[in-house]
């Protein structure tokens, strides 16, 4: 059954800090206040294009800024816009991000009134350091608090980390997905930091007191990142900024490419056949993988297998029902038939 999904973003709205990478009207390319009837219209938008029965089981997703801080009646005329879809069983539930430090029993209460069934927090480290640095205004304890709370409410519950934030390296960001792991959400983003012209990272990185992190070592961090989630059973949502919506014309530094996730999974594939190979030997070789996986084991313009062949050696890829994802089958190649 195909299902449908409506997101709206509340910009730049009830967030009482600027954090160093923040400029919320660049990211979703509007600077204006969503009405509840613009929420109504873009659901009904969505329903237009598919059959109610099709449309059952997606969200209402309100994004941007700090949902439950802003004005708390504003915040209310939204909920009960969506809702009332939430209720004929159109959608099948409201989804929310907001701070961590945005989430109290009182809070709880409403959303779960207004049909509220996912919460994504903004935690982006659980180093205290590099979240002081980055200007966010909440501890690692807060987002422990905050997830611990909206478990107990019965809330799908997600995280979304960032990577490559100013003071931060790969072994705070490692130890950050290990501490994820540890509070078994049940989904996580993963974003890279993006510098974004008129933010605070934006002055740092012209002062040559921040060098944002490339595709290249971000693509090999993330490529660790993802099984570490995967692994636990935790869903990894997204990875990377999505396109449009004003992120190209505001770039000004940092990782952003409209298909990073593939080029982390593409590498998970490489590390993983790369490490297989080693223990074979140089040669020729058939790498057998899911069937759904081919061009991720192949690499965007066959990158792995070229790098591969620099190192001596010679793949070629097919694809096998029933295989697990990130597995790999490799077997010698015959010069003789």
């Amino acid at each position: 059954m195909k299902h449908i999904n409506v997101a709206l973003f509340v910009v730049h709205k009830g967030c009482p800090h600027m954090c160093s990478f923040c400029n919320q009207r660049s990211i979703s390319g509007s600077q204006t206040e969503i009405t509840p009837d613009e929420v109504r219209s873009a659901a009904k938008t969505a329903i237009a294009s598919l059959s109610e029965r099709e449309a059952a089981g997606g969200e209402i997703a309100f994004f941007g800024g700090s949902f439950t801080m802003i004005e708390r009646g504003y915040m209310i005329s939204l909920l009960e816009a969506a809702y009332e879809y939430v209720e004929r069983g159109i959608f099948k539930g409201i989804r929310i991000s907001t701070r961590p430090d945005g989430i109290s029993e009182e809070i709880c209460e409403i959303l779960r009134k207004y049909g509220v069934t996912a919460v994504e927090l903004g935690a982006q480290s659980l180093d205290d350091r590099v979240l002081a640095l980055n200007e966010r205004g909440h501890t690692a304890e807060d987002v422990e608090k905050a997830v611990s709370m909206l478990k107990g409410f019965g809330f799908e519950t997600g995280l979304q980390m960032m990577t490559g934030l100013y003071g931060s390296g790969d072994s705070d960001s490692l130890e950050t997905a290990e501490k994820i792991v540890s509070m078994k959400p049940d989904t996580v983003r993963i974003y890279p930091t993006v510098v974004i012209k008129g933010t605070r990272l934006h002055e740092l990185m012209l002062s040559g007191d921040f060098a944002p992190k490339g595709i290249e070592e971000t693509v090999e961090l993330c490529a660790r990142l993802i099984p570490m989630f995967e692994n636990a059973g935790i869903k990894v949502i997204r990875v990377g900024l999505h396109s449009g919506g004003g992120v190209e014309e505001s770039y000004a530094g940092g990782t952003y490419h409209p298909a990073l996730r593939e080029l982390c999974e593409g590498r998970i594939y490489y590390n993983a056949a790369l490490k297989k190979l080693r223990e074979n030997g140089k040669g020729k070789y058939s790498l057998a993988v899911d069937k759904r996986e081919i061009s991720k084991m192949t690499g965007q313009k066959k990158q792995n297998l070229e790098k591969l062949c620099s190192l001596g050696y010679e793949c070629s890829v097919e694809g096998r029902e029933g295989m697990a994802k990130y597995e790999i089958d490799v077997r010698p190649v015959s010069l003789f038939k």
